[in-house]
Formats: C-alpha cells, sequence, structure tokens
C-alpha cells in the first residue's frame, strides 16, 4: 500500500510516520517551497504526547518543549480563581508539554527524513482523480489520498464543494512571544480574564521565551466575511487599552509591548461533516476537523488522527468511523467552552473544566 499526504504540517508528517511504523508507505506534498519554522506556541496534551512518545520521538519532544504543570484561572488583578493539575502532575500516564509551533514540525520534518520517508516541496494539490484501482494527485499515483492541507484545504474542498465561509465565533485573536522570562512555576500556563470579556493566555515554551495569545470579541457569531485577514500584522498598541493588567507575577503590558512581532487572526471553526472522504480519498486534522483554539486541542487532535489513519489505512471507512465522532464532539465542546468560559466563580470554572476533560477525553 502507498499513501500519499497533502500537508506536511503536524498532522501529515505525523501521519507519515506512523504510516511508516506501520509498515506502510507513505509520501509528503506540500505546496510551500521550504519548511521554516514558522508561528509560534501551542501545546500537545498528554493523549497526542503518548502517540509522538510511541514513534520514538519523546526524548526529542522534551528537548524542545516545557512540561506544563499547571493552568492556573484568575482575573485581569492577578488573583486566582482556580488552579488545574496538568500532565504528570495531574495524574496523566504522559506529560502535557507547550513548545514552539515550527520548532514541532522541523522536529517531525527531521524524523521523517532520517527513516527515509520522501517529503516534497514546492507542490500543490489542488485536486485529484480516482478510479476502483488507485488516486492521481499532482502527477503521482497512490492507493491513498490524504488531505492534511490545514485550514483552507483544496482537498476538502474538492471533496465537499459549497461549503461556504468558515463559522467566526465573533473573536479576534492576537498572538505573539516575549523573551520576558518566566513567571510562577515556570511551568505554568495562566488563563486571565477582565473587562469586556477580554482573556489573556500566557505559558513559556522555553527557558525565557513565553508564547501569549490575547482575545477580544468584536461582533457577533456568524459567517467569517469574506475580506477577513489571516495571520495579518497586529499592533500591540491596539491591545493595551485592553490589557493594561499587572498581575504581579505577570507585567502584561511589557508582555506584549516586547514582542518582535503580533499576529492577528479570527477565531473560527466548521459544523462537523457527515463524512470526511469519498472512495480513496480522506482528511486529516484541521482540514478534516477545523476547531476553536479552545482546550489546547487541535495539534493534539491531528496526532490522534494519525494514529487512528496508521490503524485503519486500509479501511478508511473505519478510520472515519472512529474519529469523525470523537472530533465532532470536541468541536462542539471547544464552542461550549468557549461561550461559557467566562465565569468567575472557581467552584463553576471547576464545573466548566471538568466536564470539558471528560468530553473530549483529554488527557
Amino acid at each position: 500500500m502507498r499513501v500519499l499526504i497533502a500537508g506536511a504540517g503536524i498532522g501529515g508528517l505525523t501521519a507519515a510516520l506512523s504510516l511508516h511504523a506501520a509498515g506502510i508507505e507513505a509520501e509528503v506534498l506540500d505546496a510551500a517551497s521550504e519548511i521554516r519554522p514558522l508561528g509560534v506556541g501551542i501545546n500537545l496534551l498528554p493523549h497526542a504526547v503518548g502517540e509522538l512518545i510511541a514513534l520514538g520521538l519523546g526524548d526529542e519532544l522534551a528537548a524542545i518543549g516545557v512540561a506544563t504543570a499547571e493552568n492556573v484561572y484568575c482575573d485581569h488583578t492577578g488573583h486566582d480563581l482556580f488552579a488545574e493539575p496538568r500532565g504528570l502532575a495531574g495524574g496523566y500516564r504522559w506529560p502535557q508539554y507547550s513548545v514552539h509551533r515550527g520548532r514541532l514540525q522541523l522536529m517531525l520534518l527531521a524524523a521523517a527524513r532520517e527513516r527515509g520517508i520522501p517529503v516534497r516541496t514546492g507542490i500543490r494539490v489542488d485536486g485529484f482523480d480516482q478510479d476502483a484501482d488507485s488516486v492521481r494527485a499532482a502527477g503521482t499515483e497512490a492507493d491513498i489520498l490524504v488531505g492534511a492541507d490545514g485550514l483552507h484545504s483544496a482537498i476538502r474542498a474538492r471533496l465537499h464543494p459549497g461549503e461556504g465561509p468558515l463559522h467566526w465565533s465573533g473573536v479576534r485573536m492576537w498572538r505573539g512571544t516575549s523573551e520576558t522570562g518566566p513567571f510562577r512555576t515556570g511551568r505554568t500556563m495562566i488563563i486571565a480574564r477582565g473587562p469586556g470579556d477580554a482573556e489573556l493566555i500566557a505559558y513559556p515554551i522555553g527557558p525565557a521565551t513565553i508564547n501569549w495569545v490575547a482575545l477580544l470579541p468584536v461582533a457577533p457569531p456568524g459567517p467569517l466575511p469574506g475580506d477577513a485577514d489571516w495571520n495579518a500584522p497586529g499592533s500591540a498598541e491596539d491591545l493595551l487599552p485592553h490589557f493594561g493588567w499587572d498581575l504581579g507575577w505577570l507585567d502584561v503590558p511589557r508582555l506584549i509591548t516586547s514582542s518582535e512581532r503580533v499576529f492577528t487572526y479570527p477565531m473560527v471553526d466548521r459544523d462537523p461533516l457527515p463524512h470526511w472522504g469519498h472512495g480513496r480519498v480522506t482528511l486529516l486534522g484541521d482540514a478534516a476537523h477545523p476547531m476553536y483554539p479552545v482546550g489546547a486541542n487541535g495539534a493534539s487532535q491531528a496526532i490522534v488522527d494519525a494514529r487512528a489513519l496508521a490503524l485503519n489505512a486500509g479501511n478508511l471507512a473505519a478510520y472515519e468511523k472512529t474519529r469523525l465522532p470523537e472530533t465532532a464532539d470536541v468541536i462542539r465542546a471547544n464552542r461550549e467552552m468557549q461561550r461559557t468560559g467566562h465565569a468567575r466563580d472557581a467552584a463553576e470554572l471547576a464545573h466548566i473544566t471538568g466536564t470539558y476533560r471528560r468530553k473530549t477525553r483529554a488527557g
């Protein structure tokens, strides 16, 4: 069996590694002329970390990530509302890691190339043709094609034409990294909320590097306008009127203004599909189930997809039967978490986060 994967992101590369480990030939195509360490910080939940450890990447991941020990919810004055142990500290079997997305991608790319998996760049997969015997895309023939080509997937658009615009929560996000040094335990993620439903998430992704995300509701939920900006340069000055917070142990204005670059984009997802693929073609990761970045589940779910694909590569219907309902649950749970997550009471926060963990089996 030969599997062609469109997209050399975290999901696509992990799928190639998982297939290789199962003795299945895989090849990865990516539109970028060069894979560079782009992006900012992400989180990998324990169930995803376990899959990477099973692929023999535990030491490499530990070397580039920070093992998160706790999530702390607080208000904009720095007053703690609720703390939740995470990873090994929370009793999970594997750690939870915070890591720079680009460094993780390069780690996976290096592992793929070391194991002899072809990863070809500068090749865009815009469509495909298939029959009973094979599928063809970008001049390459294979038994299976996997669209791991992200939020704006061309393969999804071909499989599901006329879906319409992405669904926007009405929240706009600003993201950056800052060399401001550790806070609290040095392994703490904070979720701070202030007036006007302003929210700040911050966590370390290196010894001195802090990743931060600022969220502001700017419109009612609904279809994303066609002229929406993606990964547009953001302005720290736009945020300071809303995030002039001193938490005592973290100077938020300094955190934001010391970032070399700030990116901004809308918080979006899509409704779950009734099916992902057709015939010899399926989807994986954001191409299959774009979700709000709530609960640190996006990259983690793509990694779990990759494992399920390798287990069911000869039966795409079984792969989708396993993963589609689980990821649909996460999409719905993320929407609910985003809608209800502004509680100010510790008991309510404990209930909300506990319910989320149960619904998404996060950990």
